[in-house]
C-alpha cells in the first residue's frame, strides 16, 4: 500500500469546489482546506505508486483552478 500526501495550491476562489471534486476520487481518502502556503491537503492511498501519481498528475491537475501540486510519498 501506497500512502501519499498531495497539495494542492487553487486559484482564489476555487478552493471548495476543487476540495468537493478531488474528494470523489477513488484514491483519496481525505481531503481538507488549509492554512499555509498550500491550499487544500489531500490524502491518498494507492496500490501502486502509478496509482498516487496518476491521481496527483492527471486527476487533481487536471482540474479547473489548480494552480501547482506538490506530492510527497509516506516512507513509513
Amino acid at each position: 500500500m501506497v500512502h501519499a500526501f498531495i497539495m494542492v495550491d487553487t486559484a482564489a476562489g476555487k478552493s471548495q469546489d476543487l476540495l468537493d471534486a478531488v474528494s470523489d476520487f477513488d484514491t483519496v481518502q481525505e481531503a481538507h482546506i488549509v492554512a499555509g502556503d498550500y491550499d487544500i491537503v489531500v490524502e491518498a492511498d494507492a496500490d501502486e505508486v502509478y496509482e498516487v501519481l496518476q491521481t496527483a498528475s492527471t486527476d487533481v491537475q487536471g482540474l479547473d483552478g489548480v494552480v501547482d501540486t506538490k506530492t510527497y510519498i509516506a516512507i513509513d
